[in-house]
């Protein structure tokens, strides 16, 4: 702040992660973003939450703190799905544990509550995100309010953030009250009554959702639907005395928008305090990537990554890719290696639909691919050769997951066939996550059949390419459905791969995912019917090893 003649700063993020200046990494993506609108921002990251000092070194914001949990739900960087501590945490310098607290988002914002009493605190990320509303906390196996409430912060920022948050500043900046702001898109606010909000969706008080579990379910189908930014309402939860107001999602990012937002003179380096521990293990398997798009055109039931970026895809023109492909490769670090150009899902870059999103349907690809969508592959393939010919590009890998349903169209044909030649550094990345044909439906994926007739078309394009290339599948054990005989049934299909994958997670219910509704409630949402619930570590393990086998587990 001194070298920059700065007596205080606009906007100060709060973070439980290591701070990487990287555009994978939402806060350096926000905090970049502020920076080129001329605000002043700072950062504290990891501070130590058993003291003042950390949280007073930048002194007191004069527009507002933000507080992340960082790209990670804390509970999932500390705790693996057994309940035990994690030996490592990625977000952290050399990986070191202990540096985050359980629930930072709560943690920071008191602390910031008790020391700078009367400064706006805005929560937002992931973990905020997946709790703005009531929902099922599997490791304290208990239904929660809102995070706002626990927290105890003046608004929530939900999904991509850069809209709302520079509206926010803009207006706390012309001196207006951040309790008046009742109108931001992509926010959520407390408030003592719902009157005055155009025909808001009421979902089941927290008292009902936390007694009755077809409640909980029922206000899970009802704020399911409020997720398209072009149809959805106001969703409004009462909680105790007041209500919770969920403002209908922020806009989608137009292509100049993310080209300039992606343009932002990142260093592509974390701070340089921690290079003597060795750097963050979680930047280095993003270093030299290129994020093309955001969005998810899927809605896996487990899944938080469409709850979180919206099912419409974002992207950025092949000519923004292949200015910041010619800057990674002339860094000497990467060696002219692209290491991935992709988003939540590699091949939905330049996908679009012919009704603007303007549906209902919360799952463009299930339980069939949506006769609406536009699926570009002539475009993604001529992105992805520009991005190879860049200069100072000598290869281009492909790292992000593909959804190999839409491989199978005849019109992917072609831009497959590049894939396999150029793009796969050995294995290509795909989620199957069952082959149990139930428990693919309650999940959202695409049936064993699928995966059967993919494989073999994988297999016999590498073989007249005269490629030895791979899968690494991706499967998931004891998800909500799945007994002792589809266990056995994913592990049946396993030994036919001929080798033991190490690709497989247990099941952990992720707050406010339709897997999550199923697993605390015991029904499925879409038709109510009963579900077997694997819910004992013992049954969660005994899954695990039919699929993966007692010695590679231990």
């Amino acid at each position: 702040m001194r070298a920059r003649g700065w007596s205080a700063c606009d906007v100060i993020f709060v973070m439980a992660d290591a701070y990487c200046d990287h555009p994978s990494f939402g806060v350096a993506l926000l905090g970049r973003f502020l920076e080129s609108l001329g605000y002043r921002v700072g950062i504290i990251a990891q501070p130590d939450w058993k003291k003042d000092a950390d949280f007073l070194k930048l002194g007191r914001p004069e527009l507002f703190f933000g507080v992340t949990a960082g790209n990670l739900d804390s509970m999932l960087a500390i705790y693996t799905s057994g309940m035990s501590l994690r030996k490592e945490d990625k977000y952290s310098p050399g990986g070191a544990r202990g540096l985050r607290p359980r629930l930072p988002t709560i943690v920071y914002t008191q602390k910031l509550r008790q020391l700078f009493a009367g400064t706006p605190v805005v929560i937002g990320g992931l973990e905020a995100s997946l709790r703005r509303l009531s929902y099922y906390d599997f490791w304290t196996d208990a239904v929660r309010r809102s995070i706002l409430f626990d927290a105890k912060a003046d608004m929530l920022v939900y999904g991509m953030g850069e809209r709302p948050v520079t509206e926010i500043a803009s207006r706390l900046k012309a001196k207006e009250k951040i309790d008046r702001m009742d109108d931001i898109r992509g926010t959520v606010i407390v408030r003592k009554t719902c009157d005055g909000f155009d025909r808001p969706v009421v979902l089941p008080s927290f008292e009902e959702v936390r007694s009755d579990k077809k409640k909980f379910v029922e206000a899970f189908n009802l704020y399911s639907k409020e997720s398209n930014p072009f149809t959805a309402r106001v969703v409004a939860q009462e909680t105790d005395t007041r209500f919770c107001i969920q403002l209908p999602p922020a806009l989608p990012l137009t292509q100049d928008e993310m080209d300039s937002l992606y343009s932002l003179p990142f260093s592509r380096r974390c701070h340089p305090d921690y290079m003597r521990y060795g750097g963050v293990p979680a930047l280095k398997t993003v270093e030299a990537s290129i994020v093309s798009h955001r969005g998810c055109l899927a809605a896996c039931s487990f899944c938080s990554l469409s709850l979180h970026q919206g099912k419409v895809i974002q992207g950025r023109s092949a000519a923004s890719l292949v200015q910041e492909a010619s800057k990674i490769a002339g860094d000497r670090k990467s060696k002219g290696v692209i290491t991935d150009v992709g988003g939540s899902t590699a091949n939905m870059y330049a996908a679009s639909c012919s009704r603007g999103y303007r549906c209902s349907r919360t799952d463009c690809l299930w339980p069939e691919v949506c006769p609406n969508l536009e699926l570009d592959f002539k475009k993604q393939a001529q992105m992805l050769e520009s991005v190879r010919r860049a200069s100072g590009v000598r290869q281009v890998h492909i790292q992000s997951g593909m959804r190999y349903e839409l491989l199978l169209l005849p019109q992917a044909r072609e831009y497959f066939r590049l894939l396999c030649r150029y793009f796969i550094s050995g294995q290509l990345k795909i989620a199957p996550e069952h082959v149990a044909d139930a428990i693919c439906d309650l999940m959202h994926k695409p049936r064993k059949n699928i995966l059967q007739q993919f494989s073999r078309e994988y297999a016999a394009l590498n073989k007249e390419l005269g490629k030895k290339q791979y899968l690494a599948q991706y499967f998931i054990t004891a998800h909500p459905g799945c007994g002792p005989k589809e266990a056995e049934e994913l592990a049946a299909f396993t030994r036919t791969m001929g080798y033991t994958p190490r690709q497989i997670q247990d099941f952990i219910p992720l707050p406010m995912t339709r897997s999550s509704c199923m697993y605390y409630t015991g029904l499925d949402p879409e038709t109510g019917r009963p579900l077997y619930v694997a819910r004992s570590r013992h049954e969660r393990l005994q899954q695990r090893r039919m699929v993966q086998g007692a010695k590679l587990l231990d």
